[in-house]
């Protein structure tokens, strides 16, 4: 039985290694915003995770998905995206809540 134990404790730690080795190729989708203030931000959705990972004014930013009532909400290190079938906005470090577009 201890040879079979170990084997399985094997698998299981390879398996693991294999999903977080890899997780950039479990990307889903990558997106592309340009805001009405000029903002630019690059936005990965990745496969099993629930957060949005972000690339804006040159800092890489994980926001976690937050309860919304319509559409996603996330926020984090100091942004907010909401993404609506209406549209999309954002609002960082302090400035105002600005509309963005896929681009």
């Amino acid at each position: 039985m201890t040879g079979y134990k170990a084997a399985i404790s094997g698998a299981a730690l390879v398996f693991a290694g294999v999903v977080t080795g890899s997780s950039a190729a479990l990307a889903q989708s990558f997106e592309n915003y340009r805001c009405a203030d000029g903002t630019r931000f690059i936005v990965g959705f990745f496969k099993y995770d629930t957060r949005a990972h972000l690339q804006i004014d040159g800092r890489a930013v994980t926001l976690k998905k937050r309860l919304a009532f319509s559409g996603a909400h996330y926020s984090g290190g100091g942004v907010t995206l909401m993404i609506t079938k209406a549209g999309s906005t954002i609002r960082h470090v302090k400035r105002p809540v600005t509309a963005c577009e896929l681009t």
